[in-house]
């Protein structure tokens, strides 16, 4: 994989934010349905990004910037997951969205804040493992990747459908 500057990571983490504005014009109906046969939810993804956005903007990346100890930990993501979508059950559209652009934005004006060298930095995180920022975006870009391609797979089959 190639190294991406700062700012092109920055721009990348930037584009679930269009994106998830843009499912504002989808259906209620098709937010509350499988994508797949035992799949989540558009709204059940949707919460699942914004949960990880809101534990590591709150454990990490903000802990960073206060120069506070990191509390984030390395979780049963089966657990958080099956939270997330319980959590999605308690949110209307509307909300979810305002709060997947409030906590993403939250991470990238605290990272647009860093110099390269804050980002490259090794921070130890609540169970002692090293957290970088760098690292933390690199592996959360192809996530964001990875479930923005299941939304749009399944709405193009619904709009032929």
């Amino acid at each position: 994989m190639a190294v991406k500057s700062k700012e092109q990571m920055i721009l990348e983490f930037k584009s679930l934010i269009p994106f998830v504005k843009s499912l504002e014009e989808v259906p209620d109906k098709h937010w509350d349905k499988p994508i797949a046969t035992g799949k989540w939810t558009v709204k059940d993804i949707l919460c699942h990004l914004m949960l990880w956005d809101k534990y590591f903007y709150e454990g990490a990346i903000k802990k960073i910037i206060l120069k506070e100890p990191l509390t984030t930990k390395h979780l049963d993501f089966n657990e958080f997951n099956a939270n997330a979508i319980e959590y999605a059950k308690l949110l209307s559209k509307q909300t979810l969205i305002e709060q997947i652009v409030l906590y993403r934005s939250r991470i990238l004006d605290a990272v647009s804040g860093l110099t390269d060298e804050e980002c490259d930095l090794e921070y130890k995180d609540g169970d002692r493992k090293k957290f970088s920022v760098r690292k933390y975006m690199r592996s959360f870009i192809p996530h964001d990747k990875h479930h923005k391609k299941q939304i749009e797979q399944f709405l193009k089959y619904i709009q032929q459908g």
